[in-house]
Formats: structure tokens, C-alpha cells, sequence
């Protein structure tokens, strides 16, 4: 563009594909839409007085950003603004943007509305500040989309000649050719020096004319008589703008031309094609552009997309190097040839390869609810005062009072460590610059050690006892069949006709009974059975339950977790637990740790994350499991509680079908032989026989913490 007027400064009101302090790039070409444009020029953003609008700025698209041009009003305070610039008392200019658009700290897009001068130094170095606005008594709050914009650029002044204002200084001359008013000597300027004092119109028209020669229009250029306006049709202004080039920037565009021709020559008789950019002169063996380059006018890329929709519209780019390509439909007419060069490179959506892994949310909730004690042996013990001979008695004067013995059973868990090892070729780490590699293997590494751990305490590892990575279930116990002491087991039929998802809320709303853990447990169940729930219907086929939390208030629990890595364990519905009775243990130095090591031998960095702990449920009956029963033979109701004489010593057994009765030996927990149904074989004075009730093969009691019983004798 070329301003109307001289502008008293100009400067960069935005660099593109710099980073600034907070870390955000802006695009190439974010702000194009803005070429043209005019924007008020305000005081420090200051906007809200009117005299704090110092004059406006007509914005300039640039490759490598926005430039503006300023224009100061003819106001007392826009002229003492004008002469602190002039004095370069202030030297920086930044911009208000809003509609901005950002992706991974990249600014795609958005719309300038006015440019400020502003205290040099303030911002030290390129910056994007968010706005922030605050309403009445509020706490302020970021204007998302909003920011100022800082560039890492000074001002540069109207006395500065440019080939926009080639003599600021109004005296007659070409200051861009006089090295005493700023310009550049042509002693010893380059060609490309001089090429870049031509303005944005004398450049077109240079492009126009290297187009023309190359096309073999090059007989009259070659003798020196060739005049431009003879090989155009309509556009005569290319004649007039040469007419404004100096003796020196003539000499620079007709040594252009001529090395246009040379390496169009070569190409076209097959002798060595001069890898150039005829602009440049200062760098003779940098790769270029062809030489045979031209633009696309608006016709032609309408012709362009009418023969792609023609043709499908499918993949535009394997479209456009066929229509492009020697021999293609549009190759005689622009001459590209390898078109696909001209595509730009892919560009990542995320900064880092996103990580394709089950789901992680219940992890930090399962690692962040455990108890954690700075100990990594855990003892937990009970004492059992449940039996009838626990009980207060009356006292009948004259009578013997009996003592009570309580049972004292103890647990100690001790520690075990697991680990995450990786490595890496060093050559590997060095040649990877998009991203900081190790960082992203470093967070896979704390992800899955996370994961693994939060698993061992739900449902323990999975593998086999005998592998070798099997973290020990005696050292971090997992919940899921643990000791009937500390977890109820429970058994919900889903198989039998009848039967629906809702029978599992029937199963824990009469199983929480046996709870006694902390507070109101959570429920960890699979998204297959939490689906089978939200699907519950009534006999009219409504839904019975809206969402997940009506759910958890049918059961009367806190909540519902959905938990991948139960899914594993077949028949497992869910875990109810309030996890501050699990404890997880580690001593000093045993927390999450990462190591790394270089192999001089093998050119490698190794990584290695660890911890050493101990986990277990320490509260009595803290936690309950529902498992899906699949038997052939079905769900039984509590057996039928043994009668006993205290007097006597005597047992007696009843009859049920598919339950058998044994006598249990605590000293090992070994089972007798099961016992026939009817009395039994007095025990002796102040003895204790411990029954424990059997369902057969093919069944299963809804409870089997009622299935055992101790009857002791009076002395």
C-alpha cells in the first residue's frame, strides 16, 4: 500500500512468528484481513477520553507482520506526543486486539481496533497481555479473546527515508540513493540493496516485466532497446512506473532482467538451470524460487476451483499438482511445475503426540482419597466382641460371674516397590525439536505409574502370581478379595429369568447393612454396568434413573466412579469403599522418585520412576464388593443359623437344601467333614466349636458373612 499522505512515524504493530514473554506465537498472516485498514492512534489504551485520541494509523500487511503508518491530529496534546516521538522519547507501539482466536498458545486470527503509544520499556521484549475487566465490587476477570500486543520493535521516524517517503527531508533529492540523509551508498551497495528501496507498485511492475521476459520475449531486451510497454496490452501504467526508477535502481532492475533471461535461456536449450533468485545478488549459491515464477490472478483461481468441483472436489491437493503438472489443463498457461513445493507443511494440532490410554479420571481420586501414614509396615488388628458371651449379663446373688474372652487377631503389611523404566538413543532426543521429548516421556512414565498403583488397590495387578512383574497382593492388598474381616462380599443374580440391572441396587440398599466403614462410601463400578443402570426401565418403558447421581442416591452411596480397569476382573460389578480406610504406607525416600542415567557404552539415556509402599484396608468390614453370580444352581438366602445349648454343650444342625454344615479348626482355618443334620456330639465345659455353613457347588449365599457361627459352653 502506499499512503495518501507522509506519515510522521511508522513502525510494527505486530511481528508474526515471534515468541513473546508468555510464551504465544502469533501466525504468519493472522492479522492479513487488516491491510488498509485505519485505526484510531490512542495514548497508552486509553481510549475513554476523546483527547487521548492522537490521530489514526493505515495498517500494512507485511510477510513478516502488520506495520503501521502514523498520523498525528493537529491537537495541542497529539502535537506534544508528535514531538516526543520525533525526540525518541517514546519509542514503542502496541495494539488492542480482540475476536482473537488461539490454539496451543498460537494466534490464529483477530481483529485490531486501535493502536497506542506507549512507555518505552514497559514491556521489555514481544508480549501478548490478556485484558482484564472488572465489574462493580467484582474480582477482575480475563476478557478471553482480548489482548494488548507488545512487538519487540521501535518506531522508526518520518526524517528516515523509505520508498514510500523517499525524500523526508524535501530537498529535491532521492535520499534512498544519498548516503548523508540515511540512504545507501551505490559504491558499494548490493543489487539487493537496492532492490529493496523500490516501493510495493515499482516491485509489481519489475515482476511483471521478468514474467514477460522469460515467457522468450527477450530479442529487442537483448540489443538494449527494449521498452516495457511494448510487450503489455492494456497495462500502460508499467511504462510510468519505470519512468519513476533513478539512473541507480534502473541499473539494479536491468541486471535482474538479464539474469532472468540467462536462466530461462539455459533451461528452455537444457543447459545448467541457475538455482537463483534474481533479486538477490548477494548470495550466488542460495537455492530460489524457478525463475519461470508468476502469480495467479483472480481469474485464474476461479477457473481453478470450477474444474475441481468439476471434477469431484475430492483431495484439492492431489487435484492441483495433476491440473499444474506438464501437460496438465492449467501447465501451458502458468508454467508451475512440481506444485505440490508449493503446499505448506503439515502442522501438528497439539504440541505434543496425544497419548492413546484407558481412562484416567478415578485415578487421582483413588490415590488422593487413601489414607497415607509415613510408615511403610502397616499393622492393623481387632479385637472381636461381636459373640453372645461378649455380651453384659445380669447378676443373680449367689451366682458365679463369668469372665469374658475376646479374641485379639492382628495383620502386618509390609512394603514393596514398582517401577517404570524407559530409554532413549541420545541421538534421538537431540533430532527431535518439535517438542521437549523427555518431558512428554517423563509424563507418560508418572501416568501409568499412577494408574498401576490406584489398580493394585481396587483390584490388584491382573497378572499371574508367577511372573516376575506381579506386584506382591500380600504387600499392596487390593480390596477385591480381600479377608471377609475387612471386605463383605456380595452376590447379586443377573442371569435368571426376571432378572434386570435393578437387582443390583436391591443387592447393595439390603447388603449396606454390613458396612461399618467411614462416612458414605463411593461406588467404583465399570461404564458397561453403570450403562445397564442409567437403562433401567418401569413397565411402561420410562427411564427410572436420569442420570448418575440419582443412581447413587437409589443405593444410598456418595457417589459413582466409573473405573476401566475393573473391567478386567470378569463378574466384578463394583467396589464400595470410603477410601480413607485403605492406608497406604511408604517411608522416607520410598515416595514417587524419578532417576535418569546415561549409558556411555550404548549412547543411551535411561529414566527410571519408583516407589516403595504398602497398602491395605485397616477398617472392620470398610469396604464391600458386588460380584455378578453366573452359577448353574442360583443365589441362597442366609443359612439358617445352628441352635446350641450352653447348658449341654450341644449342637444342632437343621436341614437345608444345597447347604451343608462343617466344623472349622481356627488354629488353621481347615474344614472337618460336614456334618449330618440333627444334634451333634456334646463339646466340653467352657469350650468352643466354630460351624461354618457351605453352599454346594452350583450356589452361592446373597451374603457369605453369615454363614459362620461360634457356640462356647459354660463352664
Amino acid at each position: 500500500m502506499v499512503a495518501q499522505a507522509t506519515p510522521d512515524f511508522g513502525g510494527y504493530v505486530t511481528r508474526y512468528g515471534r515468541k513473546c514473554s508468555d510464551g504465544r506465537v502469533i501466525k504468519a498472516h493472522a492479522f492479513r484481513h487488516m491491510d488498509g485498514e485505519t485505526v484510531p492512534l490512542v495514548w497508552n489504551h486509553q481510549a475513554g477520553t476523546p483527547t487521548n485520541i492522537l490521530g489514526h494509523l493505515i495498517l500494512e500487511h507485511r510477510d513478516d507482520g502488520v506495520y503501521g503508518h502514523g498520523f498525528f491530529n493537529d491537537t495541542d496534546i497529539a502535537q506534544h506526543a508528535r514531538q516526543m516521538v520525533v525526540h525518541k522519547d517514546i519509542d514503542k507501539l502496541s495494539i488492542y486486539a480482540n475476536r482473537l482466536q488461539e490454539r496451543d498458545k498460537v494466534v490464529m486470527h483477530g481483529m485490531i481496533r486501535e493502536a497506542s503509544l506507549v512507555l518505552a520499556g514497559a514491556n521489555p521484549g514481544a508480549s501478548i497481555d490478556h485484558v482484564y475487566v472488572q465489574h462493580g465490587d467484582d474480582e477482575p476477570e480475563v476478557a478471553h479473546g482480548e489482548a494488548i500486543i507488545v512487538p519487540d520493535v521501535t518506531i522508526e521516524h518520518a526524517d528516515r527515508p523509505t520508498p514510500d517517503n523517499p525524500d523526508p527531508d524535501h530537498d529535491g533529492d532521492n535520499d534512498l540513493m544519498d548516503p548523508k540523509d540515511g540512504g545507501i551508498d551505490p559504491a558499494t551497495a548490493t543489487i539487493k540493496d537496492v532492490m529493496d528501496t523500490l516501493t510495493p507498485i515499482q516491485m509489481q511492475a519489475v515482476y511483471a516485466v521478468v514474467g514477460a521476459a522469460t515467457e522468450g520475449q527477450d530479442d529487442d531486451m537483448a540489443q538494449g532497446e527494449w521498452d516495457p510497454t511494448a510487450h503489455i496490452d492494456e497495462d500502460s501504467t508499467v511504462g510510468d512506473v519505470f519512468a519513476t526508477l533513478n539512473e541507480v535502481q534502473h541499473s539494479a532492475v536491468f541486471a535482474v532482467i538479464g539474469q532472468a533471461l540467462e536462466s530461462a535461456t539455459n533451461d528452455q536449450e537444457g543447459g545448467t538451470v541457475v538455482h537463483r533468485n534474481v533479486f538477490d545478488q548477494t548470495a550466488p549459491d542460495a537455492p530460489s524460487a524457478p525463475s519461470d515464477y508468476r502469480s495467479l490472478s483472480h481469474a485464474d483461481q476461479e477457473d481453478f476451483f470450477k474444474a475441481w468441483k468439476s471434477a469431484g472436489g475430492n483431495s484439492l491437493r492431489e487435484f492441483a499438482k495433476d491440473y499444474f503438472a506438464p501437460g496438465g489443463e492449467a501447465a501451458l498457461k502458468h508454467g508451475i511445475d512440481n506444485i505440490d513445493v508449493l503446499f505448506p507443511y503439515d502442522q501438528a494440532v497439539s504440541t505434543t503426540p496425544e497419548f492413546i490410554s484407558r481412562r484416567m479420571e478415578w485415578v487421582a481420586g483413588v490415590l488422593g482419597g487413601v489414607h497415607k501414614t509415613p510408615f511403610a509396615r502397616i499393622r492393623s488388628w481387632t479385637a472381636d466382641i461381636s459373640f453372645d458371651d461378649a455380651r453384659a449379663k445380669g447378676y443373680v446373688k449367689g451366682n458365679l460371674k463369668k469372665e469374658e474372652f475376646i479374641e485379639v487377631a492382628r495383620r502386618i503389611t509390609t512394603p514393596t516397590t514398582v517401577y517404570k523404566k524407559q530409554k532413549m538413543d541420545r541421538d534421538d532426543i537431540v533430532d527431535i525439536t518439535e517438542f521437549d521429548v523427555i518431558a512428554w516421556l517423563q509424563t507418560e512414565m508418572r501416568l501409568l505409574l499412577d494408574e498401576e498403583v490406584a489398580r493394585c488397590i481396587l483390584v490388584g495387578d491382573g497378572r499371574d502370581v508367577d511372573d516376575d512383574d506381579h506386584v506382591n497382593a500380600n504387600n499392596i492388598r487390593p480390596i477385591f478379595g480381600d479377608d471377609p474381616l475387612y471386605v463383605t462380599n456380595l452376590q447379586v443374580d443377573l442371569t435368571s429369568s426376571g432378572t434386570s440391572a435393578d437387582d443390583i441396587i436391591d443387592a447393595v440398599v439390603t447388603g449396606m447393612r454390613f458396612y461399618r466403614g467411614s462416612g458414605n462410601p463411593v461406588m467404583y463400578t465399570t461404564l458397561p454396568y453403570l450403562s445397564k443402570l442409567l437403562l433401567v426401565k418401569d413397565a411402561l418403558g420410562r427411564r427410572l434413573y436420569s442420570n448418575r447421581a440419582e443412581v447413587a442416591n437409589a443405593m444410598g452411596i456418595a457417589d459413582i466412579v466409573p473405573c476401566e480397569a475393573l473391567e478386567a476382573t470378569a463378574g466384578l460389578v463394583g467396589i464400595i469403599v470410603n477410601l480413607t480406610d485403605y492406608t497406604v504406607g511408604m517411608d522416607r525416600g520410598g515416595q514417587v522418585s524419578m532417576f535418569d542415567f546415561f549409558d556411555i557404552d550404548y549412547n543411551a539415556q535411561k529414566y527410571l520412576i519408583e516407589t516403595r509402599a504398602s497398602g491395605a484396608m485397616t477398617k472392620w468390614r470398610g469396604a464391600i464388593t458386588i460380584q455378578e453370580f453366573t452359577g448353574a444352581g442360583g443365589l441362597l438366602a442366609d443359612p439358617t443359623v445352628p441352635t446350641f445349648n450352653t447348658s449341654t454343650g450341644v449342637v444342632t444342625i437343621p436341614t437345608l437344601s444345597h447347604v451343608t454344615y462343617v466344623v472349622v479348626d481356627d488354629s488353621d482355618d481347615s474344614e472337618g467333614s460336614a456334618l449330618t443334620p440333627g444334634a451333634q456330639s456334646a463339646i466340653g465345659a467352657g469350650d468352643t466349636v466354630h460351624i461354618r455353613a457351605k453352599a454346594a457347588s452350583t450356589y452361592a449365599f446373597v451374603d457369605d458373612q453369615s454363614s459362620d457361627w461360634h457356640f462356647t459352653r459354660t463352664s
